[in-house]
């Protein structure tokens, strides 16, 4: 599996929460190559099953969200601008004069519009929520024919190869993790495992970790590894509560996930050698479908592995793609290993 190519396939593909079809569509095209029967929820999630149901066998889901976030069109004034505001976490710092596509029926190209510097005050550097306008060209007739109230918006950005292999571009959170989902269930396609295997790439994370509620309560999962992006070391951001890029896959630890499934993945990590980090957290895991999909049903045995990230929620997202393959192996280094850890 050509990581870099997947990736860059899956991260510049439209997906802003609660529209993600078009990126869903790619993530199932890869997903059937191993459950040629995986399809889409009622929720829009891709969900897929792999190899054959073993009732003796504990189920396991693996899930990494599919959505990102973006701009949602409110209101079209009588000039034809359209006014936006943020769909998810947007970073409102970065807008203004971004370059940006509004996915109507038909994509059209837009500019988010700004006043120059020279007549700007200082304190209106960000744009407040309720006050983002985008310029298209078009008159409000001609826009009409192209967009509607409720489309969704994303800023323009290519996936882009930097040094020491890591890249840059929109919607790594969480395209990465889809990734290296896919990157593990390449590793695991001839493999005898212990597991049924049930995966998710679900929707509306960015919006309240919406999909994978429903993906974790139809899976019957007893087990669940969530893999999604953390902090990763740059300036500003504390030593202390970030990663390394290019350190390896961080381990989850806290008082919302499974200790006995994090030290497992230690364990493993050790055994493959797998360089890998600890992600301390002293409440929940800070809104991501972990601490979710811990409370479906009768309670799911959850572990978090993230992928560092550097510049969450923004067009130039980094991180190393090495880092994607060793979250990969950890999975199903876990997943293989299982026997081993019940003695069996």
């Amino acid at each position: 599996m050509n990581i870099f190519e997947t990736l860059k396939r899956l991260s510049e593909a439209n997906g802003v929460a609660g529209d993600e079809n078009s990126a869903a569509k790619i993530a199932l095209e890869f997903l059937k190559e191993y459950d040629p029967f995986a399809g889409v929820d009622n929720h829009g999630s891709v969900t897929g099953f792999i190899g054959e149901y073993n009732d003796g066998r504990p189920t396991i889901l693996l899930d990494a969200h599919i959505d990102e976030i973006g701009l949602i069109v409110t209101y079209i004034d009588d000039k034809g601008f359209i006014k936006a505001e943020p769909c998810g976490g947007m970073d409102r710092r970065v807008l203004p004069a971004q370059a940006v596509t509004v996915h109507g029926k038909s994509p059209v190209k837009a500019v988010v519009c700004s006043l120059p510097l020279h007549v700007k005050k200082e304190s209106e550097l960000a744009l407040k929520a309720d006050d983002i306008w985008i310029d298209t060209g078009f008159s409000k007739d001609e826009l009409l024919r192209h967009v509607s109230l409720g489309d969704r918006i994303t800023i323009n950005s290519e996936l882009t190869r930097l040094f020491n292999d890591n890249v840059c571009g929109r919607a790594l959170d969480n395209r990465a993790g889809v990734t290296a989902v896919l990157y593990a269930l390449s590793l695991l396609k001839n493999s005898e495992i212990a597991f049924n295997i049930v995966v998710a790439f679900s929707t509306q994370e960015e919006v309240g970790c919406r999909g994978a509620r429903i993906s974790a309560y139809n899976s019957d999962a007893e087990y669940s590894i969530v893999v999604d992006v953390s902090y990763s070391n740059s300036p500003g951001v504390p030593k202390h509560k970030s990663g390394k890029l290019g350190g390896g896959p961080m381990i989850g630890i806290a008082p919302t996930l499974n200790r006995e499934m994090g030290d497992e993945l230690k364990k493993f990590a050790n055994e493959w050698e797998i360089d890998y980090q600890l992600e301390i957290m002293n409440r929940d895991t800070g809104g991501t479908n972990a601490d979710e999909i811990s409370l479906i049903k009768g309670g799911v045995r959850t572990a978090l592995v993230s992928i560092p990230l550097r510049y969450m929620h923004m067009p130039v997202e980094t991180c190393s793609l090495k880092d994607i393959e060793a979250v990969g192996h950890l999975i199903a280094a876990f997943i293989e290993g299982y026997k081993t850890i019940n003695n069996e």
